[in-house]
């Protein structure tokens, strides 16, 4: 469990440490225009191969798979740190993103592998909250610090003492299960090919139609991900060992599952990404500040595991937990919307310790009753949907309230600076439908100096576009309350799960 414990903080660090330092590497290395896909060559690798290496696992055990995946992140952080180029870090990103893949695909399930008695799983799951909890607490403040003193590349070459520890473990203490076998098992590659297109192609498109609209490309996109889709079903129905069993998907209550995990990232990944834009663009805080009062996101979803280890295997219906979970996300969306520059910090942090406690009882939970209904052979493509259901719902979650908190943004500060009148609105417009003079410093003061010789309230029209962003982002984040409240509204379509003891499952070598 320590194995697998520093493998899920190896990919909280990669998400948290190396996001802090980006401005730093476009500086030195340049190129960009490939700035977004260090962040998206490693979530597109990542998104196709969980689900792949998930089913594998379940076909050949998990420990060479996991054991694999230290090994390739662990070396693709060593080269994003030797990287000379843009372009090799984008390749290194996407390695790095095959091996979280692999990681996230395989380590979870081998929780149940360890434990077939749901309770003590249940009370162990803490270890990887905990493990996820510090790497994404730390990871900003630590990624910064690092930057400052040695430079970028060591935001990458962290990840090599984390991942030397993570091998030890596993290499030493993981045991080899295998579930028993009746005859060969034929890989079905072709399934794995359009699962990886299937799933790249749809966060290819959920990226590019915020940002260029439904153009002939994307239309063209579009048609390719439902022929993949289409060609993946036809495949999967045919084969004797499909990488995605079909009848998983006749269950309602995996299916409810399933659902509920793309609610559950469509709230979280909005909430992280947007919270701190709310705070430091739309409040005027700065960056250090506007971390503190984000940490409680982080700090909480340990401190809510930890609670939910204790009271969901009392509970005489344990599905409770996930309602409770999906309401405390409920009312801290809400809070966050109608919180504004003069709400006390104090009722900041607050929603965002709800936010924490809330996943909390979510994430762990989702993997345990997926697990219980699926059952052993199953353990690991159940787990690796229920990741890559998350990951979707948070890519459908961010791209949506992006979009929505950039058009409405454009809209308001449209209307308020044509009141100046022409030609003078057509020249500052541009500058103020920017959004990053909200937070970065030297933008805003640039353009403060320029407005000055005008004769126009560069302070009032700076405190405008704030108020602009508040409302925008408060939009977006009512709408991950609606998300929140249909989940937690649709965990009742889940029938009594009971935690059973069980005996021992499939054979340790």
């Amino acid at each position: 469990m320590l194995g697998i414990g520093l493998v899920n903080m190896l990919v909280a660090l990669d998400q948290t440490v190396v996001s802090t330092a980006l401005p730093s590497i476009v500086a030195e290395l340049h190129g960009f225009e490939y700035y977004a896909w260090i962040a998206s060559a490693y979530l597109l690798a990542s998104v196709v191969t969980v689900p792949v290496f998930g089913r594998l696992g379940d076909y050949f055990g998990r420990k060479r798979f996991v054991i694999a995946a230290v090994v390739t992140f662990t070396v693709a952080s060593a080269l994003c740190g030797l990287a000379h180029d843009m372009l090799f870090l984008v390749f290194a990103r996407g390695l790095q993103g095959v091996g979280g893949g692999m990681m996230v695909g395989t380590a979870f399930a081998s929780i149940p592998d360890l434990f077939p008695d749901p309770r003590s799983r249940v009370r162990w799951q803490v270890v990887m909250a905990a493990a996820y909890g510090i790497g994404t607490a730390a990871g900003p403040s630590l990624g910064g610090w690092m930057s400052e003193h040695w430079g970028w590349r060591s935001t990458f070459l962290v990840n090599l003492p984390v991942g030397a520890a993570a091998f030890y473990f596993i290499w030493a203490h993981l045991p080899d299960f295998h579930r028993p076998r009746h005859g060969e098992v034929r890989i079905d590659w072709l399934g794995a090919v359009l699962v990886a297109a299937t799933l790249g192609g749809l966060q290819a498109l959920i990226e590019a139609v915020p940002q260029d609209g439904l153009t002939s490309g994307n239309l063209v996109l579009a048609a390719c991900v439902l022929a993949c889709a289409a060609a993946l079903l036809a495949c999967e129905r045919r084969a004797t060992h499909p990488m995605i069993p079909l009848d998983i998907f006749r269950d309602p209550q995996l299916v409810t599952l399933f659902t509920l995990s793309v609610l559950s990232g469509f709230v979280m990944f909005s909430l992280i990404f947007f919270a701190p834009l709310l705070l430091q663009g739309g409040f005027g805080l700065s960056p250090q500040q506007a971390g503190l009062l984000a940490t409680p996101i982080a700090a909480c979803i340990a401190l809510g595991s930890l609670i939910n280890t204790r009271i969901v295997i009392h509970l005489p219906k344990p599905t409770l937990i996930l309602s409770i979970g999906f309401g405390l996300l409920l009312l801290a969306s809400v809070a966050l919307a109608f919180a504004n520059a003069s709400t006390p910090h104090i009722w900041i942090e607050i929603p965002m310790g709800a936010v924490g406690i809330g996943l909390g009882f979510i994430l762990n939970n989702l993997n345990v009753f997926g697990q219980e209904i699926a059952g052993r052979e199953r353990f690991g493509i159940t787990t690796a949907l229920l990741q890559s259901t998350r990951m979707v719902g948070g890519m459908l979650g961010t791209s949506i309230v992006a979009t929505i908190v950039a058009h409405h943004y454009r809209s308001v500060v449209g209307r308020t600076i044509s009141v100046i009148g022409e030609p003078a609105a057509s020249t500052w417009l541009p500058r103020f439908a920017d959004p990053r003079i909200l937070i970065d410093d030297g933008l805003r003061l640039t353009l403060m100096r320029d407005l000055r010789p005008s004769g126009l309230d560069a302070r009032a029209l700076i405190d405008a576009a704030r108020d602009a962003l508040v409302q925008s982002i408060h939009i977006g984040v009512m709408l991950t309350a609606v998300a929140a409240l249909a989940a937690a509204l649709l965990v009742r379509r889940i029938s009594h799960i009971t935690f059973r003891r069980a005996g021992t499952v499939g054979v340790a070598k």
